[in-house]
């Protein structure tokens, strides 16, 4: 057998299977080559460390230790050939004595997050999970309650498709317990959010005020406004709330950098506002910054200040930098403002709310396409889906631009050979199916849903994947998004949704780590375990490949590191 060593000694990595666990316990071969000038900073070994090579074939590389050194990976093998590089000051780490059962993994790299709003939800009225109206009210009583008089009541996170009427709530029921304050109070999705009448009045909303483009303000039979307001009509609103203060935005995003490192999340592909970039960055020259991010930019902004902000951090950051430009097409299918080629099966009089015409779209993406960025499109419905996949074929660019659709959930079958004829990435979220599982057939009925959350149909096509959460419309935890794929069952296990799109372990693993990779250009320094590769590892309490799918669901991270350092639960400055 030939020992794992460093790449620059141009020694052959072999494949290690589940089939072959005993075989990774043998000794080191005894001319296994060594390089005297490299001399890890700490070696973990006598462990089940999964490299991430093998993924995608269901065919994992596992290996007994890993040495380490200048925040990356240099060596991987048994564990006699890997301790024998150490060094006088080379700490060893034994994971047999400390961690019985435990197994290392690359660090997920979430390819779709929102870590400001995150962070701003924590900080105000997180509604997450709640089970009624009337335990959403309580909850925004008991804020309002603690609240300096007149202070805007913001967050949200509400979902009424987890209530028993499925109603959406009302100014009027938010009037009855926000006293003096206005509030403005966003559904999970983000895409319509409830206004009670003190916002409103402050934003000069009334019955005959017109939405803007892409937008709808709900009125009741009577002609009076409801408060809830959807896509665009939204920012009638939100730009007459005062900004949190810098303070306040840098505690949120630390919260929400800190509860992804707590689920073994060491990447994010993120779109939040640009001052919670500067946060970012501010975070990063304090030497606090502990996760990877690359930062998206608002599609719609005009060219030369997309440029301007492009050209504000250095592209090769490893840590922090900007990435692709985030568009939308559509809303979402849970407000029913997903754009669709046919109407809603459970709302036949509507197709969605489209954000662009078809015209404006091109010309904006060819524009931006002739200017160097990648693009990636919110598209939830299939109308919005073509219209992306129409846009970047106007544009022109080669598959070397790696556009991509997010999320993608629902897409008429003679549209998925697009994604591959223009080398688009379906960027998708599995755990989105746990909560939409309950209503998505209403929504689309039988046929449309049988294509939905297609993952293994975007496979077959030679579609490459990239998973993550869409945090925080959904929990960041990646555990519920890999249970989501491989079974395609809800939390319980008692109901099924088309599972000829299921995946393997290894697909849904490979889409969380090396795919998210190559969906942000990093794929030849994340997603692996290898030499030369970032040193961004978790330490699980289980076996992601042995345990039952349905234990997948309580996985706990036990360590994150990331350049090596452990960012959970300890600060890299403990190290």
């Amino acid at each position: 057998m030939r020992p794992y060593f460093l790449l620059a000694f141009g020694l052959g990595v072999p494949t290690f299977t589940l089939s072959q666990t005993a075989a990774h316990r043998a000794p080191a071969h005894a001319g296994a080559a060594q390089n005297k000038s490299i001399v890890p900073d700490v070696i973990y070994f006598d462990a089940v460390i999964y490299t991430g090579s093998g993924l995608a074939e269901d065919k994992p590389q596992v290996v007994q230790a890993m040495a380490i050194g200048g925040g990356k990976v240099l060596a991987v093998g048994t564990t006699e050939e890997i301790t024998r590089l150490a060094g006088p000051h080379t700490k060893l780490r034994d994971l047999a004595s400390a961690n019985t059962g435990h197994c290392i993994f690359p660090g997920f790299n979430d390819a779709h997050t929102h870590l400001g709003g995150a962070g701003q939800t924590k900080l105000n009225v997180d509604l997450t999970g709640v089970q009624s109206l009337a335990e959403m009210l309580a909850s925004v009583k008991k804020f309002a309650d603690a609240a300096p008089a007149g202070h805007w009541l913001t967050g949200g996170n509400w979902d009424h498709t987890l209530w028993a009427n499925k109603v959406l709530p009302t100014r009027q029921d938010l009037d009855k317990v926000t006293g003096d304050h206005p509030a403005f109070l966003d559904r999970i999705d983000g895409h319509i959010a409830i206004a009670n009448s003190t916002a409103l009045k402050a934003a000069g909303i009334t019955g005959q005020t017109k939405a803007p483009e892409g937008g709808a303000i709900d009125l009741d039979a009577r002609g009076e406004l409801t408060g809830i307001l959807r896509e665009s009509a939204q920012d009638l609103v939100s730009r007459v709330i005062p900004p949190p203060t810098h303070e306040e935005r840098r505690r949120g995003d630390e919260l929400a950098i800190a509860d992804a490192l707590a689920h073994g999340v060491t990447s994010v592909q993120d779109f939040s506002e640009w001052d919670d970039f500067l946060v970012f960055e501010e975070m990063e020259k304090e030497g606090k910054l502990d996760i990877r991010i690359s930062e998206w930019l608002p599609f719609r902004l005009p060219l030369d200040e997309l440029k301007r902000m492009r050209a504000h951090q250095d592209q090769s950051d490893p840590m922090l930098h900007t990435g692709m430009l985030k568009g939308f097409m559509d809303g979402s299918l849970g407000s029913r403002t997903a754009t669709l080629k046919a109407p809603y099966a459970d709302e036949p009089g509507n197709s969605g709310l489209p954000q662009f015409t078809q015209d404006e779209l091109n010309k904006l993406a060819v524009e931006r396409a002739k200017a160097g960025f990648q693009m990636g499109f919110h598209a939830i419905g299939d109308r919005g889906t073509a219209m992306a996949l129409d846009a970047f074929a106007q544009a022109g660019v080669s598959h070397t631009a790696r556009n991509r659709v997010e999320h993608a959930q629902v897409v008429d079958p003679a549209d998925i050979p697009r994604f591959k004829e223009l080398g688009v990435i379906a960027s998708m979220q599995p755990n989105h199916l746990l909560t939409d599982m309950n209503w998505a057939e209403e929504r689309l009925g039988p046929q449309r849903a049988a294509y939905s959350y297609a993952w293994k149909a975007f496979l077959d096509a030679g579609v490459p994947l990239a998973f993550g959460t869409d945090y925080p419309v959904e929990p960041i935890t990646p555990f519920r998004g890999l249970y989501a794929a491989v079974t395609r069952m809800n939390e319980t296990g008692t109901k099924s949704y088309y599972p000829q799109n299921k995946l393997t372990r290894g697909q849904a693993l490979y889409a969380y780590t090396q795919g998210s990779a190559y969906a942000e250009f990093a794929e030849q320094r994340k997603g692996k375990l290898a030499p030369g590769y970032d040193a961004d590892f978790i330490v699980l309490d289980r076996d992601l490949y042995r345990v039952p799918a349905a234990e997948i669901l309580q996985t706990k991270v036990m360590g994150t590191f990331v350049a090596g350092l452990e960012a959970y639960p300890q600060p890299k400055s403990g190290q």
